[in-house]
């Protein structure tokens, strides 16, 4: 019986080949993640627009500025006649510069201009007819139109002050020049206006926290070249916005405060939320974004492909489900029937540590991942 003798160093030579072919798959996935970052940002398809480094439409190629060579021109495009806001005659000289002849009129042409006229404030009297009542005696007499109580500055001059300052960018100073009212009033205009609005953010904080379904994100927010963050607090009808240079929980808990809030608070995976005293439902468009990255990830991986192909058209009927024109019975009966689905998927044998890693945050946080079943009662 003879017996094959096997080289030590034909079995060096395959290790390493081993190895290698490891290492060079590690790397290719190393490196399509890098280039995921690059054209994606940070956060894959999650990414903000604002973050995304390489815009959809940005091309590499520079284009040359203005016409093609031999392109005939159209001249400048105008409005038409019957769109003019004001038509305004023009009156020219009556004597010849020259000849000091009276000139004749020829003809007429129109030139179009778009140009900007400054709000005009106006001085108004009302007349304010007081009666008296034959019987008991009692004055009434007529309000002003569009003027708060005691106030010298109508409403339609207060809310361009506002808009024009606060929403446009235009100084005080500006301001005064262009409506020829003093600087000093304008801050106390300005001021009264901060006290009528005082109590306005708070009621509709109380708002938002007793409704049914409710929402909250948070998204960096640069301003005047400084980091911060954009909190954004929204049901279906009413959206609250804080501008914070922090990410901390405490922003939200001084939205929701430290007590019990009816409803179902729908937010993304933040640990911020956390604290909050209300039932959660995690964002299931987050998510589908997450299973949806691992294609990107991993292209030519047989199970992932297999476990997308499952799972995200089961979020997407779970995410649309209260939009279907259906009765409340069929609209409880596909629920339960979708989450029992996505249950049963979630806890299927995986051998892929990414597919264990979405399995894991399904298993681990059931109760927040069935809003079909608790969102039903608040179907909008």
């Amino acid at each position: 019986m003879s017996t094959k003798l096997i080289c030590p160093e034909c079995i060096k030579k395959q290790e390493d080949i081993y190895r290698l072919r490891e290492e060079n798959k590690r790397l290719k996935d190393k490196l399509r993640i890098q280039e995921r970052k690059i054209s994606e940002g940070p956060f894959g398809s999650s990414t903000p627009s604002s973050k995304k480094p390489v815009k959809p439409n940005t091309t590499s190629k520079k284009k040359n500025g203005g016409a093609k060579k031999g392109h005939k021109g159209h001249g400048r495009k105008v409005f038409d006649r019957d769109q003019a806001d004001i038509i305004e005659t023009i009156e020219s000289e009556t004597l010849c510069p020259d000849c000091h002849i009276e000139l004749h009129i020829k003809d007429r042409r129109e030139r179009y201009v778009i140009d900007f006229r400054p709000s005009q404030v106006k001085k108004i009297i009302y007349g304010l007819p007081r009666k008296q009542c034959k019987k008991c005696g009692r004055i009434y007499q007529s309000k002003p139109p569009g003027v708060l109580p005691k106030y010298l500055y109508g409403n339609k001059l207060i809310s361009h002050i506002a808009i024009e300052h606060y929403l446009k960018g235009k100084t005080l100073g500006a301001l005064e020049k262009e409506l020829d009212v003093g600087y000093g009033v304008l801050i106390k205009i300005l001021h009264n206006l901060a006290n009528i609005f005082k109590s306005i953010p708070d009621k509709l904080i109380e708002e938002y926290r007793q409704a049914p379904v409710k929402h909250a994100d948070e998204t960096g927010w640069r301003n005047d070249g400084n980091n911060g963050y954009a909190w954004l607090f929204a049901t279906k009808d009413l959206s609250i916005f804080r501008f914070s240079p922090s990410r901390a929980g405490k922003i939200a808990q001084d939205v929701f405060g430290h007590q019990q809030i009816p409803g179902v608070l729908v937010v993304d995976r933040y640990r911020g939320y956390n604290k909050i005293q209300s039932d959660k439902q995690y964002c299931y468009a987050h998510l589908f974004r997450k299973i949806k990255d691992l294609e990107k990830e991993f292209p030519d991986n047989e199970e992932i492909a297999s476990f997308i192909e499952e799972t995200l058209p089961l979020l997407a009927e779970a995410m649309n489900l209260r939009s279907l024109p259906i009765g409340d019975a069929e609209f409880y009966r596909r629920a339960k029937k979708t989450k029992t689905t996505i249950i049963k998927a979630m806890n299927k044998q995986a051998r892929h540590a990414a597919i264990q890693n979405i399995q894991t945050i399904f298993r681990e946080n059931e109760d927040k991942l069935c809003f079909i079943i608790k969102m039903s009662t608040f179907r909008f």
